[in-house]
């Protein structure tokens, strides 16, 4: 799969954020999903923010938000794998920093794409401290799309690491990705990619230049 399949994901992941609907029933991580999305909601209508000359100052807010419903750092974990492991605290920093930037930028560059789709929350399932919260996209051509939001405890907060759209996990696709990267040219080579994409600023995400890297044979 490629990058470009993986911002799909992500532009998924945003409308099912922006478009929730409220559910009959809800437990703690459902009700704290639930709480970001008003406030990221609220962010995007606000008038003032809309006005031209402050677009840096909601994106900024946008981002803030996003750090609220994401763990980057247990994403960064799992989607580095068995070469976590391997990482020092620093280059661990590093690391949890670049791919955060790569996944804020995707979502900042499509949360305004929202067109009037729908999520509706169809079940929540809780073990210790972990769960999963299942919901369905509904297009507007009445398409049902199901979406599994995956979360786990944080003191009292429940946060998002993973998302999976048709049984398609986010954190496993760019986890393959990223290992095949570090098997054909080390580990540099991906935080090479990371940091250029982060260097080329939001306009990177046009480009998927880590597909590129990963068809490395």
């Amino acid at each position: 799969m490629t990058l470009r399949i993986v911002h799909g994901l992500v532009m998924v992941l945003i409308v099912a954020l922006l478009a929730a609907v409220q559910p009959a029933w809800a437990g703690p991580p459902t009700e704290q999903l639930r709480g970001h999305v008003e406030r990221v909601i609220k962010v995007l209508e606000d008038p003032e923010l809309k006005r031209e000359g402050r677009q840096a100052e909601r994106r900024e807010a946008i981002r803030h938000l996003a750090n609220e419903i994401f763990d980057f750092t247990e994403t960064t974990r799992r989607s580095l794998g068995q070469h976590w492991q391997t990482r020092t605290p620093a280059e661990r920093e590093q690391f949890v920093k670049l791919y955060a930037d790569v996944l804020e930028r995707s979502y900042i560059g499509k949360i305004e794409h929202y067109s009037g789709e729908r999520i509706v929350f169809v079940g929540e399932s809780v073990e210790r401290e972990q769960a999963t919260v299942r919901t369905r996209l509904v297009t507007k051509a009445g398409a049902e799309i199901p979406v599994e939001y995956r979360m786990h405890r944080v003191g009292e907060r429940w946060l998002t690491y993973d998302v999976a759209i048709e049984g398609v996990s986010m954190v496993a696709n760019y986890r393959a990705q990223f290992n095949k990267i570090i098997q054909a040219s080390g580990y540099q080579a991906l935080v090479s990619k990371l940091t250029e994409k982060q260097e080329q600023g939001p306009g990177a995400d046009r480009e998927p230049s880590i597909k590129k890297a990963s068809q490395t044979k």
